[in-house]
């Protein structure tokens, strides 16, 4: 009988320490979340001031394409984090936004190279109302946090 009782409060024991993993790696994917997505805000920021900058300043022209392939390194990041099952969801929509970021800036840094790119269509574009679609996931992401 005690080894029933051992075996069973092991069995207890085990399944609360899944559910605490569960719940510190529902954690941490909501900061690594929320941390890209402010990051992301204030590169679309930034993209901003440089895009004006650049329109009569060569070396804004440089340090916005330097900017562009930042975030393309931190798009890359963000979608190989592996969420937990709660934010499965919530992390594949912002893979969805992440692709029309990744087209918007592989389509820049192309316009760029061949000295083509129009600022304005750059701040007009598809680009920054994903941003703002981006920024707005993160009620869903302290939802999961809470």
């Amino acid at each position: 009988m005690k080894k029933w009782i051992s075996l069973f409060a092991m069995l207890l024991f085990l399944s609360g320490c899944s559910f605490l993993e569960d719940v510190n790696n529902t954690l941490d994917y909501v900061n690594e979340a929320t941390e890209y997505i402010n990051e992301a805000s204030q590169f679309a920021n930034e993209v901003q001031t440089l895009a004006e900058q650049a329109a009569s300043d060569p070396n804004a022209l440089a340090e916005l394409e330097e900017r562009l392939h930042m975030m393309q390194g931190e798009i890359e990041e963000f979608n190989s984090l592996n969420p937990p099952g709660i934010a499965e969801d919530i992390h594949q929509t912002i893979e969805g936004y992440n692709q029309t970021i990744q087209a918007a800036i592989d389509s820049s840094l192309e316009k760029i190279e061949q000295g083509q790119l129009q600022l304005n269509e750059l701040l007009n574009s598809e680009l920054m109302q994903t941003f703002e679609n981006l920024q707005n996931t993160l009620n869903q992401l302290e939802q999961l946090g809470n």
